[in-house]
């Protein structure tokens, strides 16, 4: 017996609920944005009054938690799945990519501006170390790689004493720069690209994209 086959009817019509406000509330952050998502609008939407609501989600913050936790933890199963079928630090940024575009709302939501006066809990933290995790995997250096530039020297000097966001992973201070070069120059393009700014422009973004991953890797 499935954990849902437990479930009292009244677990289920919550459950489905809950579901159906979080999509209405996805719909409300393509038109306005996170900031401008409203608990008492999307009651309306539903026929519900807004107290009614406000029994399935304490308040706007809860229900923002709940759209970054499923929004990191798709990354992050989409990340580790590439790393379980082998792929390289090339094939972990095709599948960032890849999910970034299939719902560009939730790519903006976990990396976009921040909302104001909202804080994630850290719950939400341990899943972004997740992928980090598995982009510092990919990033250690194979054997008989030597980076020798002198400010290349210092930035691995720097970041082997400065790795609290690396967490507990034992990466080299190789990895380090690679996997810190590699989330920030490819969100870099992701966003610009997300956002609309190359449009116009009369290039192919993917193009954009690959020749920085061959400069990453």
């Amino acid at each position: 017996m499935t954990a849902a086959d437990k479930e009292t009817p009244r677990e289920r019509y919550r459950a489905q609920l809950r579901a159906e406000i979080k999509e209405r509330a996805w719909e409300q952050i393509a038109v306005a944005g996170a900031p401008g998502l409203s608990l008492n609008a999307i009651a309306r939407q539903m026929g519900m009054s807004g107290p009614a609501l406000y029994r399935y989600f304490a308040g706007r913050d809860e229900l923002i938690t709940e759209l970054i936790r499923d929004a990191y933890r798709g990354l992050a199963d989409t990340i580790r799945t590439a790393a379980a079928s082998g792929a390289d630090l090339a094939g972990l940024g095709h599948a960032l990519r890849a999910w970034a575009l299939a719902d560009p709302q939730r790519y903006f939501l976990v990396y976009g501006t921040p909302v104001p006066g909202y804080h994630a809990p850290d719950d939400i933290t341990a899943i972004a170390s997740e992928i980090m995790d598995a982009l510092l995997d990919a990033a250690q250096p194979t054997a008989g790689s030597a980076t020798t530039a002198t400010e290349t020297a210092r930035l691995e000097s720097h970041l082997a004493e400065h790795r609290e966001w690396a967490s507990d992973h034992p990466a080299s201070p190789a990895a380090l720069r690679r996997a810190l070069h590699f989330w920030t120059r490819l969100h870099g393009i992701l966003s610009l690209e997300l956002a609309g700014h190359f449009t116009g422009m009369g290039f192919d973004p993917a193009e954009l994209y690959e020749n920085e991953l061959r400069n990453l890797t």
